[in-house]
């Protein structure tokens, strides 16, 4: 287990340097010229040349580029041009907010697919199942914009029972959470029913049938933990895409994460910070996708081998 982890860490190590570069571009891609936007088109020229030269904007790409590379390996992700601080300190302040809110997203996701998935699996091709499907296809057409403000319409000005917006408690959590997971629980729905149906019909689940165990045993011991393992290759891909809904849940709900400060960033022109907060969602991304590995190897002996 120790050599396979090594090696998948091996192999995440050029994914890393793909996303520091890429994010090292960014700056240099976009149109504009940052010092313009901090100063003002009118600023002397004096003065744009000497905010160039103390933010090394001046220099040569490939300096920049060893620089830039140098402050991440020292968790220096330079300054803020709005916000007169470190960008490591507001990433820092609003990545546990993200996070928490997508593990969320995923609890409830998961806590809606597999029961659902099961049952439907179970009751193949009757009304109950085709009920689900249709559910399932409603929420994959429902987007996050959309689902966000219906939600706020009805439980929060409506029934008066969750808060509209802000972070604090874990009501604050129910509704962003739901809007994230919603999606995703009907990817998973789809993909534990057809992963359900597959493993019912093997040869090991008649043997156990066959040995007198209990229905329940059966299917939950048995077949859904086989059945889970496609749906942890998912849960790992999909949570980039948890990642990139934050940005649009988050303004809605002005929850203080990192996708609504990179939504203030961009509407700032604040380069820097929005390198910084692509850079630690793509990090994110590849630690995930490689935790993902490793609880898919646990869960199936055979990849180690």
């Amino acid at each position: 287990m120790v050599r396979y982890f090594s090696l998948r860490l091996l192999y995440t190590l050029p994914v890393v340097w793909l996303v520091v570069s890429l994010v090292f571009l960014l700056i240099h891609l976009v149109p504009g010229d940052p010092i313009l936007q901090m100063l003002g088109e009118n600023a002397p020229a004096a003065d744009i040349e000497a905010a160039r030269h103390a933010y090394g904007l001046d220099a040569s790409l490939g300096t920049q580029y060893l620089h830039y590379w140098k402050g991440v390996s020292h968790g220096d992700l330079g300054p803020s041009l709005r916000f007169n601080q470190s960008v490591t300190s507001l990433v820092a302040q609003r990545y546990p907010y993200t996070v928490k809110l997508t593990f969320a997203a995923l609890l409830v996701a998961v806590l809606m697919s597999v029961p659902a998935g099961v049952f439907s699996a179970q009751h193949r091709n009757q009304w109950e199942d085709r009920a689900l499907s249709v559910v399932s296809l409603f929420g994959l057409s429902f987007p996050n914009f959309a689902l966000g403000p219906i939600l706020i319409l009805l439980f929060s000005i409506k029934l008066g029972w969750l808060p509209v917006s802000g972070s604090g408690t874990l009501a604050h959590l129910v509704l962003p959470a739901i809007t994230m997971g919603g999606a995703l629980a009907a990817i998973l729905t789809r993909m534990v029913r057809t992963s359900m149906l597959e493993e019912l019909g093997q040869d090991y689940i008649r043997t156990a049938r066959a040995k007198g165990l209990p229905e329940r045993i059966v299917v939950y011991r048995h077949a859904l933990r086989n059945a889970l393992l496609p749906v942890i290759t998912v849960l790992g891909l999909q949570f980039g895409a948890l990642l990139a809904g934050a940005i649009v849940t988050e303004t809605i709900f002005s929850w203080p994460g990192i996708g609504r400060l990179t939504i203030q960033a961009i509407g700032n022109r604040d380069y820097y910070l929005v390198q910084g907060c692509v850079l630690a969602i793509g990090l994110t991304y590849v630690a995930v996708n490689l935790l993902t590995d490793v609880l898919y190897s646990v869960a199936n002996p055979r990849i180690r081998q």
